[in-house]
């Protein structure tokens, strides 16, 4: 078949060009409409209990209470000039376009106030004007600290730290407008710095997705553009001459078009995961390119004719490229069994990316050496390098002598991997890919500080009975579980329908802060006039109940904790919440943007790693497919899964947890380090029979012949990764060091400790099923009628 296929490549090559060309050309104009998510990341299933709540909590309640937030050490109801510049931020702030409300002790801060003449509650602000001296000031000092409503969410009584609460219109928060608002709202809030000599922090869970949003754009570009640089440099450094360097680097740069072009085509946005395809793509590319090329030199180095060199190459090259794509694509496309969104549109992306590299490189890389004329020598001066050679010798010696102190040494790196893998953690947080020194880490845990956190978690209480949240009983229920909650230190203060009664009362009272508590019973029939005409004075207590006054909210912000930490912690909440509102009469559910993340984290690691599983198992039916010997496959398996063991281990060792950044590792190492054992094994099957089943020397040859090759493509893979270590996202810089680390591991286990074991197992793995393959990875070698070779024109 492979034969045909050469045929078909060589005799239509400026068909087949034009073709890629076009298509590429499609994929170009795709690119126009890439966008940048702005959303939250879908980690969690639909069907899921958590993702369902939250739903739920958002059709009964709307959006939650998510909002910028700048914060200062200072108060500014003790320094006038602070006051009047404090105030001016905020008035220059609620112009900026995407700005819904604006709430700080300067602006827009309200009291609730009793008409006694109209029986009616009124909101009225607190500050109408600046006040003109430090007397004036004092006073409006006095007033707020005077409303509890606003203690410890405005301000810290304490500290002096202040908040400035910045909420967004609905219609952009989820849109690339959200970012637009980032420079105006920096550059003033700089500005503010400035004439103050004051620092001021800015935070919220908006803002934190902001700048990792822009994070990610820009990093995609750096990462695509040093992705190209670094394998240019190493390609060059091999070869020492341009032709299978501008051939390779064809083949990249088509590939990145079509994986810019891919994500659109597909409906998808770019994000944490479907932002790394294109500079993976660079990477996997060179492997591919690698192979033909050095097969192509080797081939003409043989008999000097160029026609035949080419067939040569794709005849025999063909189809392990195939395998090895599929196995890399194989691994990636696992991922769409999640039930993951993010997970499911990085699988397809990636699959379609890494086959398409096969078409790509299977087209270009012959067609264009076709064209640049036959090797010179200089170019084909590479595969005798003796520094090379000496290496695969090297290789070769410790097979071939030192095969038991290969076993004892992977014996004491498996026992000191399981030790690692001991010592491995899961976690996920908000910004925990962030350096730890990064300003967005530390306003976040100066919020955090002052006013416990800025994530939203909310609590939702089912009565299940119509009208049952008016009651008193119920209302005390309530308060106490929000004094429960907000008694840890992860929790702010919270905001609630009781929070507004009490609000409400003290207003009652002439803002007397003794009065600022629950209604009781006695109180009732003074209260009733005013309720009954709430829509002015407590029009915003609707957003906490739905229209049966069934069921309840009580909002919280929660600290930026990780997933371990906040399952703890709810379980130790849940049994105190139990016993306040008891399980058979009322349903109590903890949602929140914050845990759906957090829970969505735990998911998508849980799913990681089934989706490993899958590709293991998958990879090994392939292989089984291939090479007709389970033994083989069992072995061949064998030799993938220790890297990845090394790598779980360093993980343990270094601190890196395992998170949906990092679990990815796996994934990619496993889908890479299996071409090179498939490359390996097809190359042992074709020397077995040229050397009449002797497998000594079988697999000494299959070291020799494929030894440069996979030295190659695994040092320009592990420079190609290690340009994600440049990252400021500590997930992506882990992932970029350790898929470098696996790929070093996996190529010295596919070169020492695979043929180890062939030679030591012998005719208990290499049985005759292994030259009956299912399917063919090499074609026989044969005589080729060179008057039937052709290169179109």
């Amino acid at each position: 078949m492979w034969a045909a296929v050469a045929r078909v490549i060589l005799r239509y090559r400026i068909t087949i060009l034009l073709l890629l060309g076009l298509v590429t050309v499609l994929m170009g104009l795709q690119t126009r409409s890439l966008v940048i998510s702005y959303g939250v990341p879908k980690l969690l299933p639909e069907v899921d209990s958590t993702y369902l709540s939250y739903q739920d909590f958002k059709k009964t309640y709307g959006n939650e209470a998510i909002a910028y937030v700048v914060g200062i050490d200072k108060n500014p109801l003790q320094d006038l000039t602070l006051f009047n510049a404090w105030r001016k931020l905020g008035q220059d702030i609620n112009k900026i376009t995407g700005v819904d409300t604006l709430v700080s002790v300067t602006n827009n801060l309200f009291y609730i106030h009793k008409n006694s003449i109209e029986k009616k509650f009124e909101i009225l602000p607190v500050i109408s004007r600046n006040p003109v001296d430090k007397k004036e000031l004092d006073s409006l000092r006095n007033f707020v600290e005077s409303l509890p409503f606003y203690k410890g969410k405005m301000y810290n009584s304490s500290t002096g730290a202040n908040l400035m609460l910045i909420t967004l219109d609905s219609a952009i928060f989820n849109s690339d407008e959200r970012s637009k608002m980032v420079a105006p709202l920096m550059g003033r809030i700089q500005q503010f710095e400035e004439e103050q000599s004051i620092e001021a922090y800015i935070s919220g869970l908006p803002f934190v997705r902001t700048i990792m949003r822009t994070m990610v754009q820009k990093e995609l570009g750096m990462f695509v553009a040093l992705a190209m640089l670094v394998t240019i440099l190493v390609l060059f450094f091999f070869f020492r001459t341009f032709n299978p360097v501008v051939s390779s680097m064809l083949v990249v740069a088509i590939g990145v078009v079509w994986s810019f072009g891919s994500i659109p085509l597909f409906g998808f946005e770019v994000n944490v995961l479907t932002g790394l395809i294109p500079p993976l793509v660079i990477v996997i590319a060179v492997p591919n390119c690698i192979y033909l090329i050095n097969k192509y030199h080797g081939e003409y180095n043989k008999h000097g004719n160029q026609a035949r060199a080419l067939h040569r190459m794709i005849q025999k090259i063909g189809s392990a490229t195939l395998m090895t794509n599929a196995t890399t694509a194989i691994g990636f496309a696992t991922f769409i069994f999640t039930e993951s969104t993010l997970l499911k549109e990085f699988g397809i992306v990636a699959a379609f990316n890494i086959m398409s590299l096969f078409v790509i490189a299977m087209a270009i890389i012959p067609i264009t050496l076709s064209y640049l004329g036959p090797p010179q020598s200089k170019h084909t001066k590479h595969l005798n390098k003796s520094w090379m050679n000496g290496v695969v010798e090297i290789l070769v010696n410790i097979v071939s002598e030192k095969r038991k102190l290969v076993y004892l040494f992977t014996l004491v790196i498996v026992l000191i991997g399981f030790w690692g893998v001991s010592r491995m953690e899961t976690t996920g947080n908000m910004v925990d890919d962030l350096p730890k020194n990064h300003f967005v880490v530390n306003d976040l845990k100066w919020v955090e500080q002052h006013f416990n956190g800025v994530m939203p978690f909310e609590v939702t209480i089912d009565t299940k009975k119509l009208g049952m949240v008016k009651r008193e009983h119920v209302l005390k229920k309530i308060d106490k579980l929000q004094t429960l909650i907000a008694g840890y230190p992860q929790f702010s203060k919270p905001l609630s329908l009781v929070e507004g009664v009490k609000f409400m009362k003290q207003g009652f009272y002439n803002t007397n802060p003794d009065k600022y508590e629950l209604i009781n019973s006695r109180e009732k029939v003074f209260f009733k006039p005013y309720l009954d005409k709430e829509q002015d004075g407590t029009s915003w207590i609707q957003s906490y109940v739905d229209d049966d006054w069934q069921k309840t909210r009580v909002s919280f912000y929660v600290a930026d904790i990780g997933t371990k930490e906040i399952d703890a912690l709810l379980e130790e909440i849940r049994p105190r919440v139990d016993s306040i509102f008891s399980p058979k009469k009322y349903t109590v559910d903890f949602t929140g943007s914050s845990l759906v993340f957090l829970k969505g984290t735990t998911y998508l690691v849980k799913n990681l790693f089934v989706s490993l599983a899958l590709a293991i198992i998958l990879v090994s039916i392939l292989m089984a497919a291939l090479f007709s010997s389970f033994r083989m496959v069992f072995v061949s398996m064998s030799t993938n899964m220790l890297p990845l063991l090394l790598t779980a281990a360093a993980m343990g060792f270094t601190g890196v947890a395992i998170k949906p950044s990092t679990i990815l590792v796996f994934g990619i190492a496993f889908g890479i380090s299996v071409d090179d054992t498939i490359h390996f094994l097809a190359k042992y099957r074709q020397e077995l029979k040229a050397y009449n089943w002797d497998i000594g020397k079988s697999v000494i040859m299959a070291i020799r012949e494929t030894g440069v090759s996979m030295i190659y493509t695994s040092i320009i893979l592990f420079f190609g990764f290690s340009v994600f270590t440049i990252s400021e996202f500590g997930g992506t810089m882990a992932l970029g060091f350790l898929v470098s680390f696996t790929l070093l591991l996996a190529m010295l286990s596919n070169l020492v400790l695979l043929p180890s074991l062939l030679l030591s197992l012998e005719k208990t793995v290499t049985t005759k099923a292994f030259d009956e393959p299912f399917l063919e990875t090499l074609d026989e070698e044969e005589d080729i009628d060179l008057s039937e070779l052709k290169i179109g024109k």
